[in-house]
């Protein structure tokens, strides 16, 4: 999972040595790891770039279909939300 999200040359690093983004792919990555039956994601692109957030989600969505994992996803971005199945709007 870390290949997939571009993270392979800093697999012996600490959190510490990671970016905000990076930080995040892995906590992704932690994430699907055990292959859950329910994933709660809160703003999984937020501090990413475009193409790493489009990456994420792609992975993130992929992976939970091919897993049949449902995913709950928190986002004020647009363009995130409309990449899911279902969006529900909260005011």
């Amino acid at each position: 999972l870390l290949c997939k999200l571009g993270m392979e040359h800093r697999l012996g690093h600490t959190p510490k040595q990671l970016s905000g983004g990076q930080q995040a792919r892995v906590a992704l990555a932690r994430a699907l790891v055990n292959r859950p039956k329910v994933l709660l994601a809160d703003e999984p692109t937020g501090s990413l770039d475009t193409a790493t957030g489009k990456d994420v989600l792609d992975l993130l969505i992929g992976t939970a279909k091919s897993e049949g994992t449902a995913v709950l996803c928190a986002t004020h971005d647009a363009k995130a939300a409309a990449a899911f199945d279902r969006v529900v709007h909260l005011l």
